[in-house]
């Protein structure tokens, strides 16, 4: 593909999304209120973040396995679209099954949207450059999400269904405009010729245990885990340990995605191309492990500030730097694969992360950053170890 038209690909993906991640985002600060003229709180709102994380646990493989055998480009369409208008659907609702209905599609819809674009930066990068489109792309997941509730905040002052509508029309115009401008490259033919016969779920979970990448999946298990384990459970801590209010608890938040933003879109390059994507995995899995159980070490706001942004950062680092390495170790036509492999990994870590550190912290607050932080330096054990079996094979993914 042209220099050209690897950029503006990367810049419609980049805004696709931006799009989908600030739509996630956006409904955050008035998901309470909104609940409440259903008559449900907490439990409702766990169970509709668990119905997401589960959608895209089933389709992710399948979106990537659509997009290795007929492109990204109309799979990623697809996604918006139906990502949009469970939107809709959404803020039309009228009773509590519909939210869920609404909000399984939109997992369903985020499922067909990140893993094809994941493979389609793949597509279109050299492994020099790899490192860097994926830094980007996940700066621009890190900004949607950090942008979006500051957006849905605002529009919730017209009403509670307008931050839904714009979610709507804003997905839906990244799809138009991707249609006209984002490229449509063909899809890799298989070494031998033949297409891989369709599999289903289990049949795509089992053959991941095969493949050279298997424990770099395991990671981004783990590390989605303690990142929802931590993101579920720091808003409740500071207000019943400290009294934060609102705003002060978003500024924990924003400040953390605002440091990952940046370091993501200037200097995760220049970390893999120096160290390589197995040692940033390495020294931030234990850096996240650090600063977790830091959390219960420190008590002002500006030292948890600090140690909520270092945690923040090390996970901003960790993504990109997990999808690198496993779509470096993929085959070229299992990109897409590869990439619905990532993403249903992370989705059970968002599944079991919130609904594991809610019921810790209901006997103990301080019990989900202690076993968090021994979840995440076990996983540091068995990726250093396998990483040192496979330093030939990690050798060669290396960057110069």
């Amino acid at each position: 593909m042209p220099a050209k038209s690897t950029s503006i690909a990367l810049y419609i993906l980049m805004f696709n999304m931006f799009i989908a991640m600030s739509g996630i985002g956006l409904i955050i600060p008035i998901m309470p209120d909104y609940l409440k003229t259903f008559g449900v709180a907490g439990q409702a709102l766990g169970f509709l973040i668990a119905a997401y994380a589960f959608a895209q646990f089933i389709f992710s493989p399948l979106s990537g396995q659509l997009s290795d055998r007929h492109g990204r480009k109309k799979v990623i369409i697809f996604g918006l679209i139906i990502f949009g208008l469970s939107q809709l659907a959404f803020s039309l609702s009228t009773e509590l099954w519909m939210l869920f209905v609404a909000r399984f599609f939109s997992g369903f819809g985020a499922a067909f949207i990140i893993p094809p674009m994941m493979a389609f930066v793949a597509d279109i990068t050299t492994l020099e450059n790899r490192g860097k489109g994926m830094g980007l792309l996940g700066a621009s997941m890190s900004l949607g999400f950090m942008i979006g509730p500051g957006i849905g905040g605002f529009l919730a002052k017209i009403s509670l269904e307008t931050p839904f509508y714009f979610a709507t029309g804003a997905a839906i115009f990244a799809a138009v405009l991707s249609f006209f401008l984002l490229p449509d490259p063909k899809p890799v033919v298989p070494v031998n010729g033949i297409p891989k016969l369709k599999e289903n779920l289990y049949q795509q979970m089992k053959r991941s245990t095969t493949t050279p990448y298997f424990v770099i999946l395991i990671v981004m298990l783990v590390f989605s885990f303690g990142l929802a384990n931590f993101q579920s459970t720091i808003a409740l801590y500071v207000n019943y340990k400290y009294e934060y209010t609102p705003a002060e608890i978003a500024l924990l938040i924003t400040v953390g995605g605002f440091v990952g933003v940046i370091v993501q879109t200037f200097v995760i390059n220049r970390l893999f191309r120096r160290y390589g994507e197995m040692r940033v995995i390495l020294i931030n899995l234990f850096i996240a492990a650090v600063s977790m159980v830091s959390i219960l070490m420190v008590g002002t706001f500006w030292t948890i500030l600090f140690v909520a942004t270092l945690f923040s950062t090390a996970t901003s680092l960790l993504r990109p730097a997990v999808n690198t390495l496993v779509s470096k170790l993929a085959s070229q036509e299992e990109q897409g694969y590869a990439a619905g492999m990532m993403n249903a990994y992370m989705s059970l870590g968002n599944m079991i992360g919130p609904a594991l550190a809610g019921i810790i912290f209901d006997i103990n607050m301080n019990f989900p950053y202690i076993v968090g932080m021994f979840i995440l330096l076990i996983c540091f054990v068995i990726a250093a170890t396998w990483a040192k079996r496979n330093a030939a094979l990690l050798s060669e993914t290396r960057t110069h």
